[in-house]
């Protein structure tokens, strides 16, 4: 059932089995699993069925480090980011848990197997069923391509789906607002986590509403589940029992902030004959009920030997290069000499007698997406600057080190001798990152 805790009489109050903070992916996932239950479950809700530029305001704050726009990159009503999400998914590999001697602070309390059950579950909900992600065999027999092993043992293929994407708000909407046990508290903002013997027991959640309405929910069991962000800013922000902040007594609350440090722009694929890159590398293809795409990532023996962070690499088709006519003459200028010589030597004489004679071949962007390592230093702090409902704004100071740039140009230099040897191109290297991180990224 859906409640607009703007429409309630003042101080009211709610008791539940389990109050769940936050109605994004993980908290409507979570919710969805008591429907139709004995158990009593409020799911709270800063926002409402549709976005409202107020409550969209609340999420603003300070980036201090990296340049990251705390506002932009999340979403404040029913469904949380899953509204702007792209779909990309992709599990995490089986080395990324572990406690690697090159990566300080690495290391899950569990491993990959954990896990696993969830991830399926997880793709039910996301609509990627069934997933593929290793199945190399699977793809060549969809798209009726070979792909090609590695010849330098550096990188592997791997597949990454796209969800349509789901937006969880729209899609399982309708489904908790007909739940019997399940209460969804629209507009209804959590300003305190009201804990005692220090910090061991939550015994209310304080509510506010923009209008300043200010309610009250009890619950057996309470989940945080409002994101990487925002779950430490209400943690440091709960400090009644605790001065530094809600299961901040060993001052960890908000360090350790991890992103994928997105790289764009820092090299072209350039091939003479496009069919030399099987085309699910140069677009989504679909197959029982989904699409996906198939992406360059390093394999766990090289990530071993040399000691680096993971990553993946995912190219894109942009354009045509001709002798007549460039797409961008900085970049003809370039590339001219290393196409003419990719033209003579990749493609098939026989080929080559049906292309259009100006045509010298394709370009493709190439993005990547990198592992970070853990780093105390990048952290959410709170800022002097308050909000609407007079709390205290987030501070982000997101943090890259030497170790990850230099991993990430390792891969990069890899991933070009990959593609010469497998005969399927020139990579051009802008030389961007050669010396320090990008100011966005």
């Amino acid at each position: 059932m859906f409640i607009d805790a703007r429409s309630l009489p003042d101080l009211s109050r709610f008791e539940a089995d389990v109050a769940i903070i936050g109605a994004g992916p993980a908290g409507i996932s979570l919710a969805r699993l008591f429907d139709d239950s004995p158990t009593r479950v409020c799911l709270i809700e800063s926002g409402g069925v549709q976005p409202e530029a107020p409550t969209q305001a609340l999420y603003d704050g300070e980036s201090v480090g990296i340049a990251y726009p705390v506002i932009a990159h999340r979403l404040r009503f029913l469904g949380g980011s899953s509204n702007h999400w792209g779909g990309f998914c992709r599990p995490l590999d089986a080395i990324d848990f572990e406690q690697r001697d090159w990566v300080p602070h690495s290391g899950w309390p569990f491993g990959r197997e954990t896990l696993l059950p969830y991830y399926e579950r997880a793709c039910d909900l996301v609509e990627i069923t069934p997933p593929r992600f290793d199945d190399k065999a699977y793809w060549e027999r969809v798209t009726g391509e070979p792909l090609p092993d590695s010849v330098t043992g550096r990188m592997q293929v791997r597949f990454v789906h796209f969800s349509p994407p789901t937006h969880f708000g729209e899609r399982y909407g309708s489904e908790l607002a007909a739940s019997r046990n399940i209460d969804v508290l629209l507009n209804a903002n959590v300003v305190n986590i009201a804990a005692v013997g220090e910090g061991r027991h939550v015994e209310h959640l304080q509510l506010q509403t923009l209008s300043g309405l200010r309610h009250r929910v009890s619950a057996r069991v309470y989940v945080l589940a409002t994101g990487g962000l925002e779950n430490a800013r209400m943690m440091l922000l709960s400090n009644d029992s605790m001065p530094a902040g809600l299961g901040n007594l060993h001052d960890l609350v908000g360090r350790f902030f991890m992103e994928h440090p997105h790289l764009s722009g820092f090299a072209e694929l350039v091939v003479a004959d496009i069919l030399r890159l099987p085309g699910i590398y140069r677009t989504r293809v679909y197959a029982d009920g989904r699409y996906a795409t198939a992406a360059f990532n390093p394999s766990e023996s090289f990530l071993r030997d040399r000691h680096l962070l993971n990553c993946t690499f995912m190219a894109g088709q942009a354009g045509d290069y001709h002798s007549n006519v460039a797409p961008n003459w900085e970049r003809a200028g370039s590339h001219k000499a290393m196409l003419e010589a990719a033209r003579h030597f990749l493609i098939d004489d026989r080929r080559a007698a049906i292309l259009p004679s100006t045509l010298l071949g394709h370009w493709l962007g190439l993005g990547c997406a990198c592992e970070q390592v853990p780093n105390p230093d990048s952290r959410v702090t709170l800022s002097a600057q308050r909000d609407a409902l007079g709390l205290q704004k987030l501070r982000l100071d997101w943090r890259l080190t030497e170790q990850d740039r230099l991993s990430a140009l390792e891969h990069m230099r890899s991933l070009v001798m990959e593609i010469g040897a497998l005969d399927i191109g020139r990579v051009f290297d802008s030389g961007e990152y050669d010396d320090a991180w990008p100011e966005i990224v």
